[in-house]
């Protein structure tokens, strides 16, 4: 789990580097994730902590440790930099109220039942806490171990509000076009020998970038290869 994507490589990809097929992409995402780290938690002067939800190899925490005072990751059994492990029913070892942000980035198209991994990380979070979740529009096929889901963007926050948290921040990630070229290139690298996906990337990357500045940030809330949500979690109702 913690080898098939270097945290370093992923958070400042080169484009002669192991990452190459993926640079804009991961340029555009990690933004996206500074800009909401920004608005969302650099600006509270809570002493906040923070659970990665399905971290992986922990790409993004030096973005958000130095605003938190405590960084939580947790994952499935077998990922030893994990803090905490999910149980086989899926639930996170956490009391009810422990946590006032929960960070999920590219898990929830992974998860069995997305509805059950929300609704847990509803239970982890205090009022007004709040979830951080970034998750695919448009992706190709990338099982780890498993990968089930693909969302519109009416759909996924229907999902999530379903789950019983408010969205108040939405935006969407490359646009249909630049995606289209993406997955164009990708029908190609994984036929190339390593060493020569670079080339490949030097050549589609920067049509991607060219392509993804057709559409309007408006455009690409609504269609997108990939979302970025903030999502509130509110007082129960009397």
């Amino acid at each position: 789990m913690t080898e098939r994507e270097p945290g370093v490589e992923r958070l400042y990809p080169s484009i002669f580097g192991r990452m190459a097929t993926r640079y804009y992409y991961l340029r555009q995402l990690r933004q996206a994730i500074e800009d909401v780290i920004r608005d969302f938690v650099a600006r509270d002067s809570r002493n906040l902590t923070l659970a990665d939800y399905g971290c992986g190899n922990r790409p993004y925490e030096s973005l958000v440790a130095p605003y938190v005072h405590k960084y939580i990751g947790i994952d499935l059994p077998g990922n030893k930099v994990a803090d905490i492990l999910i149980s086989p029913e899926g639930r996170i070892e956490l009391p009810d109220e422990a946590l006032d942000v929960v960070l999920s980035t590219q898990a929830l198209e992974h998860v069995v039942n997305p509805t059950e991994y929300l609704k847990e990380a509803l239970r982890v979070l205090k009022t007004d806490g709040q979830l951080i979740l970034s998750t695919h529009g448009y992706w190709m096929f990338h099982p780890d171990p498993t990968d089930f889901w693909r969302w519109t963007s009416t759909g996924l926050k229907k999902v999530v509000t379903d789950a019983g948290f408010e969205v108040v921040h939405f935006r969407g990630i490359i646009g249909r076009s630049a995606m289209g070229l993406q997955l164009f290139q990708d029908g190609f690298t994984f036929a190339l020998p390593p060493f020569l996906r670079p080339v490949l990337a030097i050549i589609f990357q920067p049509l991607i970038y060219l392509f993804d500045q057709i559409p309007s940030q408006g455009g690409k809330d609504k269609d997108a290869c990939t979302y970025i949500l903030v999502a509130k979690k509110n007082a129960p109702k009397a």
